[in-house]
Formats: structure tokens, C-alpha cells, sequence
């Protein structure tokens, strides 16, 4: 299944029917070729509605918008003459998290009188719920803050290290904090202890993390190849050395995406080439072997079994594995 989009695409999802495109141009597009448009201005930033129904996007618009099929637009949030930068949403609490300027919102969609505004001293890049949906960490300049989604007056937990921090995520299992930095490398935190653990050694810049097998694993792009870091036990990657699969000196991946249920990686690549592949197995599993403009969205789908992708040129497709 292809697309050729007149817009680039900011995102890649699947929510519990099929694949969603968000736009620059402000729209949705769903894999059954509806269109909803959600925004005056270009999509931001996107994640999958808590429900599963549809997604939840950011735009420039200052909104925070609810997509479904067949349904009208729902406005969820709004942030005054700011843009929203980054989004993330809890299956597991219902809750939806965003970020714009300085400030961390969180809202209920089940609950329109619900908002937690809070405040950080320098612009937020990235937000990620825990696994459990009641924490979220936030990346920003000089390190990560975790905050209790639903009090609403409190200190966060604050997780330093020097430098520009452009994006954050959450181990499977709720242990560790790691964010992608401005220059070429990964930084993360034990969160028990708030040991640091340095990640580097990158050609270019990390723009992506994924957990998989169990959270045993965590792929990250930013290299010629997906590179592995050990995830397991207590320690996580401290001491240890990652691994890479699919080196290709021609080429870089630009995106990664996995489950952390399943054992597989997708991998798109600077080249416009897409691949998936089992760590454990040889070989790579090429779904658009073609080459042409860089991968800029990507995602594998929750049962693994599908995976759909976007290039800066606005073409995209839905792969079945």
C-alpha cells in the first residue's frame, strides 16, 4: 500500500485499525484514504490517542487535536501563540502529555476540567511517560525531569548532565531515563540511584531509540547500522559494549522503531531505503528496497507484523511483513 502525500509527513503511527500519516499541511491521513484536517498550520508532533482510537497531534496552531476516522476534529488543549512541540499519550492512565515553550501540560480526555501545567527554566524538546503512565519525563537543556502526572504542586526529580537534550525515553520496565543529545550521542540515568550512563561513539546524530525483546534491548539510529545497546538486568548498558546490524558505509539510519513485546527492528535509512530485521537471525528483510529521500517517519505496528513509513519527499507506504 503507497501513498504520495502533498506534504511532508511528520509522523508514522498505527492505532487499533491500521496506519495514520500526520502533515505539514495540517492534516491526518488515515491508511483507508480519509483525511481529516486538523490543524491551521503544520502537525508538530504526534502520538496514539490513550484509547487506541485515532491519534493526537501537536501543531503550530497552538492546538492539541483528536483525529479519528469518520469523526470531526476534536480540540483537546490549546496553548496560546505557542507551538506544540512534542506529545506523548498513556494507554495505561489515560492520559495525554505535550509540551510547548517551557511548560509540561498534561490533560485527561476522559475529563475536560483536567490540566497539570508544569513549569521547567528552559524549553522542553521531548516527553515520555513511564510504563505505568503515572510519571513523565521531559528532555530539555542540562538534563531530564520527572514529573508526577497528576499532582499538582511539586519539586521534580531532576536528572543532570551538561549539554543540549532533544529528546527522552523510558525504559520498558521504568528504570532507566535516555535522551538523545544535540551532538552525537545518547545519555541515560539509573533511576534508583541516578547513576549516569554515557552512550557515544555516534557518526551522526541520534534522532531515534526504540526498546524491544522484552525491553532487553534498545535500537537507536545514528549510525551505518542499528545499533543494540544491553539492556538487561539491574545495570542496564553500564560496562557493557553495544552491538550493530545492517552496517551499510553508503548509507545512515535516520529512524528507528520496535516493540518492546517482539524481537523485531525497522530501520529507515538516510538512502530511503527501508528494512526490517530479528537481531538474533542474519539478514536483513528489505520492505522498500528502492532508494530516494530520507526516511523521516516510521513505525512498526504493535503486533510487529506491519510496518509503515515516510520520506522527506512526502511518499509513504504501509508494508506487510
Amino acid at each position: 500500500m503507497n501513498f504520495d502525500f502533498d506534504a511532508q509527513v511528520t509522523a508514522a503511527l498505527f492505532d487499533a485499525s491500521g496506519a495514520v500519516f500526520a502533515l505539514g499541511d495540517g492534516s491526518v491521513r488515515f491508511d483507508d484514504r480519509q483525511r481529516v484536517e486538523a490543524h491551521d498550520g503544520a502537525v508538530l508532533c504526534a502520538a496514539v490517542h490513550p484509547s487506541g482510537d485515532g491519534v493526537v497531534t501537536g501543531g503550530d496552531d497552538g492546538r492539541v487535536v483528536w483525529s479519528r476516522r469518520g469523526e470531526d476534529p476534536q480540540i483537546l488543549a490549546t496553548a496560546r501563540n505557542q507551538w506544540i512541540d512534542a506529545i506523548d499519550a498513556s494507554a495505561a492512565s489515560g492520559l495525554v502529555a505535550f509540551s510547548y515553550g517551557r511548560t509540561l501540560s498534561v490533560i485527561d480526555p476522559a475529563d475536560t476540567g483536567f490540566r497539570r501545567d508544569f513549569q521547567h527554566e528552559r524549553t522542553v524538546s521531548g516527553v515520555a511517560f513511564e510504563p505505568k503512565g503515572r510519571r513523565i519525563a521531559t528532555s530539555t537543556y542540562g538534563g531530564a525531569a520527572l514529573w508526577y502526572a497528576r499532582i499538582e504542586k511539586q519539586q521534580p526529580t531532576l536528572l543532570k548532565w551538561a549539554g543540549s537534550h532533544t529528546g527522552v525515553a523510558v525504559s520498558p520496565d521504568g528504570a532507566f531515563v535516555v535522551t538523545t543529545m544535540q551532538d552525537n550521542q545518547l545519555h541515560g540515568w539509573r533511576l534508583k540511584d541516578a547513576k549516569n550512563l554515557r552512550m557515544g561513539g555516534y557518526p551522526g546524530k541520534v534522532r531515534s531509540v526504540a526498546f524491544l525483546a522484552g525491553g532487553q534491548l534498545m535500537a537507536t539510529s545514528g549510525a551505518q547500522g542499528v545499533v543494540l545497546w544491553p539492556f538487561i538486568g539491574s545495570n542496564g548498558p553500564m560496562g557493557r559494549e553495544a552491538t550493530e546490524i545492517g552496517y551499510d558505509e553508503n548509507s545512515l539510519v535516520n529512524l528507528v522503531s520496535a516493540r518492546p513485546a517482539h524481537g523485531l527492528v525497522a530501520a529507515g535509512l538516510t538512502d530511503g531505503r527501508v528494512w526490517v530485521a530479528h537481531p538474533a537471525a542474519q539478514g536483513l528483510n528489505f520492505v522498500k528496497a528502492e532508494k530516494g529521500a530520507a526516511i523521516v517517519a516510521l513505525s512498526l505496528s504493535p503486533e510487529a507484523d506491519k510496518v509503515a513509513w515516510a520520506d522527506e519527499d512526502g511518499r509513504a507506504g504501509v508494508a506487510i511483513l
